[in-house]
């Protein structure tokens, strides 16, 4: 029997996202809910800051302190924009949304491919942070890519629809955006693509390998 996963989140793509990464190597992901309120979402710079903050208060809700409590923190960075929404992720989704961000990109475009994902770039990076017995172990993922002309529904959420994976290469690393590599989704967002798909060139999935190799061995 494998050990159990708190994983404090509202988010349901997440905990899907997390059990189709950990339940193979043996881990039982569960959701760690709480009451409104009891969670106050930090104002940081950073998402190590966020993460931390939210596992410090997390901490008291684990009512079986041999499991494993997670926390995951992620944001879209735009070059262009600077690097906005970043760490404001999740509330330039709910003010903005899809259509407000291909919005404020509009004069960004060309009819060359390659120039046109350059001009676009973008990457979502994520921070998980675990607490295994008192210690906190810290993992890291990016995902870089381009911003979509487009808005493409499925199985994504957050920014999925509108966020283009840059291609892999044999390694599994990623190539500059526009270049093709062994390993593609042919132009289509995180929306337009599977889960399994997605975990091949997910930030969340990196940055949970990146903790997973730092944890003792059970």
């Amino acid at each position: 029997m494998g050990r159990t996963v708190w994983f404090l989140t509202g988010n349901a793509g997440k905990v899907k996202e997390a059990t189709h990464h950990l339940q193979p190597l043996g881990y039982d992901v569960k959701q760690l809910v709480v009451a409104h309120g009891s969670i106050i979402e930090p104002q940081a710079e950073t998402l190590t800051e966020v993460a931390m903050a939210k596992i410090e208060q997390a901490i008291p809700f684990m009512d079986h302190p041999e499991d494993l409590l997670l926390v995951e923190d992620a944001g879209l960075f735009v070059d262009a924009l600077d690097g906005f929404p970043g760490v404001y992720a999740a509330y330039a989704l709910q003010t903005l949304g899809c259509q407000g961000m291909l919005r404020l990109l509009n004069h960004l475009g060309s009819e060359d491919p390659v120039q046109a994902a350059n001009l676009r770039r973008a990457s979502f990076q994520a921070v998980a942070v675990m607490w295994v017995n008192g210690e906190v172990f810290i993992g890291n993922g990016s995902c870089p890519g381009w911003i979509s002309n487009g808005i493409t529904e499925g199985q994504g959420f957050g920014f999925d629809p509108i966020f283009v994976p840059s291609d892999l290469d044999e390694d599994g690393k990623p190539l500059p955006p526009g270049q093709y590599g062994v390993t593609s989704t042919h132009g289509a967002t995180f929306g337009g693509i599977s889960i399994e798909q997605k975990q091949t060139f997910s930030h969340r999935s990196r940055a949970l390998e990146d903790l997973l190799r730092q944890l003792p061995s059970a």
